[in-house]
């Protein structure tokens, strides 16, 4: 089968996690919502003034210039967070700062730099206080348009609009508008739960004597690491001998206590190739292997206890390919949010790749400004020290020739 084949069937067999908490909005970010949130009051709830000046009528000051200003009585002053309502009255104004509450019947500011606002202070002998002598006078030497420099009710946010929708991913942006609207808490999903299980009695773990004939357990930490920078919990590890009973109970237990399950290692046809087996010893419901990809092509997908089992090569290179391949589209289904699904572009090739496959084949790249070079020359699926020079997959179909200038598809790689 076609890898999307695979994929389609998985994700007919998922089931996306439904509990949810509360959490504070500071902790949400990159969580996905379970709920929507709209404004229960417009935002602002008041007029406020856009910048530093006066709170006027634009009736009694349109005929203001340099030559001819009007001059208006200063009722008072508001600062942020202040709220008197002077009343109004023909040819008054109050000053105001940014973001300062306009009093009714003042329907435009007027910048300070368009006023004697200085000579005022001078002649109040008040320095920036204004409102301690109301009555003063200032001079207003240019017209305003209605509502200029004048943010009005609702000019954010209108009551009842929504600034979170379900199933969105929440980012900054939308702590910051949580915040606007003064919601503390917010819905989520709970984070999603794997279980990885690496397989092979040569495996050792990091910070162990390396004997001979065995091998860092490599893979584990790099798919481990990228699942929990996504903010998702390991709620489950081991590694496994070649033993396949226990290798069968491993995976009831993963089944158990997490919503996905990676295993490395065991999926071709060697004599401790034992995954197969184990799985149908378990009672999974296989739903494919051998799709037509390489590397990978002995990767299974499985269904255990209605969780998605899902199983990579033990080599680094193959296991990466397909893990970011499966692993995102299910955890997309799984989290109720699109944004996990893999990112797919065409780019323009600028390298030469001169070999034709009789697979479909991933083969390691880097992609920049739409276009993709090949920045190594080995591809070897034991091989991921030059995938620090990459960033993306470009997908070769079985039999295409692609050559410099070619346009292919690339997978964006989710690691970076």
């Amino acid at each position: 089968m076609e890898i999307e084949e695979c994929i389609d069937l998985f994700l007919k067999k998922v089931t996306p996690v439904s509990e949810r908490e509360r959490v504070h909005i500071t902790r949400a970010c990159g969580r996905v919502a379970a709920e929507a949130v709209c404004a229960e009051n417009p935002v602002p709830a008041f007029p406020r003034s856009a910048m530093d000046g006066y709170a006027v009528r634009e009736l009694d000051i349109e005929e203001a210039s340099g030559e001819k200003p009007v001059m208006l009585k200063v009722l008072g002053e508001n600062c942020a967070g202040e709220s008197t309502d002077f009343a109004y009255e023909k040819d008054s104004a109050v000053r105001v700062m940014t973001g300062a509450y306009i009093p009714e019947g003042f329907d435009a500011v007027v910048r300070q730099e368009d006023t004697d606002y200085s000579t005022v202070s001078a002649r109040a002998n008040v320095g920036d206080d204004v409102a301690a002598n109301a009555g003063a006078f200032v001079a207003v030497y240019a017209p305003v348009k209605p509502y200029v420099n004048y943010c009005k009710v609702g000019e954010d946010l209108r009551a009842g609009e929504c600034v979170l929708e379900k199933d969105s991913m929440i980012t900054p942006l939308h702590t910051g508008l949580l915040a606007c609207i003064g919601a503390e808490h917010v819905a989520v999903y709970r984070r999603l739960k794997v279980a990885f299980i690496s397989t092979g009695s040569e495996l050792t773990p990091p910070g162990s004597e390396l004997q001979k004939g065995k091998i860092y357990n490599s893979i584990y930490y790099m798919l481990k690491a990228m699942v929990e920078r996504e903010g998702f919990f390991t709620a489950y590890e081991k590694i496994c001998d070649d033993e396949e009973s226990e290798l069968t109970y491993m995976l009831l237990e993963a089944a158990e206590c997490a919503d996905i399950v990676i295993t490395t290692g065991g999926v071709s046809v060697g004599k401790k190739d034992l995954l197969p087996g184990a799985l149908e010893k378990a009672g999974a419901d296989r739903l494919f292997t051998r799709a037509n990809i390489k590397p990978g092509t002995p990767t299974i997908g499985s269904m255990l206890k209605g969780k998605p089992v899902l199983s990579l090569s033990g080599n680094p290179y193959a296991a990466l390919v397909n893990f970011e391949i499966y692993f995102w589209h299910l955890a997309a289904a799984l989290t109720h949010s699109d944004s996990y699904k893999p990112h797919i572009k065409t780019a323009v090739l600028k390298s030469t790749y001169r070999k034709v496959n009789g697979a479909r084949r991933f083969v390691r790249a880097y992609e920049k400004d739409g276009e993709v070079f090949l920045p190594t020359d080995t591809h070897a699926s034991s091989v991921i020290s030059n995938m620090t020079q990459c960033n993306c997959f470009m997908d070769v179909a079985a039999g295409e020739a692609v050559s410099e200038g070619s346009t292919v598809k690339i997978w964006c790689m989710r690691m970076f």
